[in-house]
């Protein structure tokens, strides 16, 4: 409820503080802190992915700008940059981490109900990756190539939503595959991947482990037909195939039958074969799955696009991961908040008018009360199409 608080405070209401302090204390975050407490800091971080600031300086002289209004935005004192480089290297980032997962829990069950586009109860999630370039003289602990480092940040989207429910961060040597090792398999979800993560001793694992795969086949995969379902080609399926295995590795890796389905698009005649292990699903119900994928291309861009993610406030592991996370933490803080206010306005409109109107003092639902915002999560004319790679 509206009680005088500026917007930026409101919205900060939003966070559940209790978790952030236990946090705070399992990791020692404010042990001998004398300035800036781990709340401030990530106030100051928060306030800065809000509004776009592109520096330590430029935070600090924002901020500066508007001292009157610091204490009613939950800063007991002005921001210096120093100390909040020093904040930023020094607390350790699982506490954001950390932070960023139990808000990632509370979005999820508020979009359970949204709709993937295909009528499905099950959980669907998107796994790919996105690099950061940076520089390797200035990173040289994120190493990627001879003259150049970068970041991966590998992310398992729910499709409800759009909200990453698994984000792991790497240097950009890290092989896409090798996260398949860290997921915890959900028993019944589907897991759409590219063909970057085709390995059948993997995906056999998440096979036993109960849950379901669709993916792309390569160019050379050796395998022979077992049987062949009916299609109706002029939905675009071209065949609906049992396989099995030939490979003296791949047999070994995954030695039960495989479901292929080759699908022509009738706009590129472009034809995808895709690999999955549920039988039990239309073949254009399987590659309406794969389409889903590109939720998490979406995502990347979007996150690139309107919060700071490719510049860093510092130059450290610890620093890089604290803003990422921060990120992270502000991205599923605006989902959750469009979604308890009922809002129709996108995620983008949303942060547009918080960068503009944070130090202001009025009720929360009255900064969104517009008629004529989009009612789109994400542009839909920033979709992809499923056949363009």
């Amino acid at each position: 409820m509206y009680t005088g608080k500026t917007l930026f405070a409101q919205i900060m209401d939003f966070l559940p503080w209790t978790t952030f302090h236990r946090l705070v204390t399992r990791y020692g975050g404010d042990h001998r802190v004398r300035t800036l407490a781990c709340t401030e800091q990530f106030r100051a971080m928060a306030f800065a992915q809000l509004t776009y600031r592109e520096s330590l300086r430029d935070i600090e002289t924002c901020l500066a700008a508007q001292a009157s209004k610091l204490y009613h935005m939950g800063l007991s004192a002005p921001i210096r940059r120093s100390t909040l480089a020093d904040a930023n290297e020094r607390r350790d980032w699982r506490i954001y981490a950390n932070f960023a997962q139990r808000l990632i829990a509370q979005a999820r069950s508020l979009y359970a109900a949204e709709s993937i586009g295909v009528e499905l109860s099950n959980t669907v999630y998107a796994l790919d990756s996105t690099t950061i370039d940076l520089c390797l003289s200035l990173f040289p602990w994120a190493p990627f190539r001879s003259t150049k480092a970068a970041v991966k940040m590998h992310t398992l989207l729910d499709i409800r939503g759009a909200i990453p429910s698994f984000i792991h961060l790497s240097d950009g040597k890290l092989h896409d595959v090798n996260v398949l090792d860290l997921l915890i398999p959900e028993p019944g979800a589907f897991y759409v991947m590219d063909r970057g993560y085709l390995d059948f001793e993997r995906l056999y694992a998440l096979r036993q482990a109960g849950g379901f795969f669709v993916t792309r086949a390569k160019a050379n995969l050796d395998a022979r037909r077992v049987y062949s379902a009916p299609t109706d080609r002029a939905s675009g399926v071209i065949c609906d195939q049992v396989i099995a295995l030939n490979g003296y590795y791949s047999q070994r890796h995954y030695p039960e039958h495989l479901r292929r389905i080759r699908f022509k698009d009738a706009d590129t005649s472009r034809t995808l074969v895709f690999l999955t292990n549920q039988t039990a699903l239309p073949a254009l119900t399987v590659c309406a799955l794969y389409k889903s994928r590109w939720q998490v291309e979406l995502f990347f861009k979007w996150i690139k696009q309107h919060l700071r993610i490719k510049r860093f406030y510092g130059t450290s592991e610890n620093a890089v991961k604290t803003q990422l996370w921060i990120a992270v933490s502000v991205y599923v803080l605006v989902a959750i908040l469009k979604k308890r206010l009922h809002l129709d306005a996108s995620l983008y409109t949303l942060l547009q008018i918080l960068s503009v109107t944070l130090f202001e003092k009025m009720p929360l639902q009255q900064a969104f009360s517009h008629d004529d915002y989009t009612s789109s999560t994400m542009n839909a004319n920033s979709q992809l199409n499923l056949f363009t790679f």
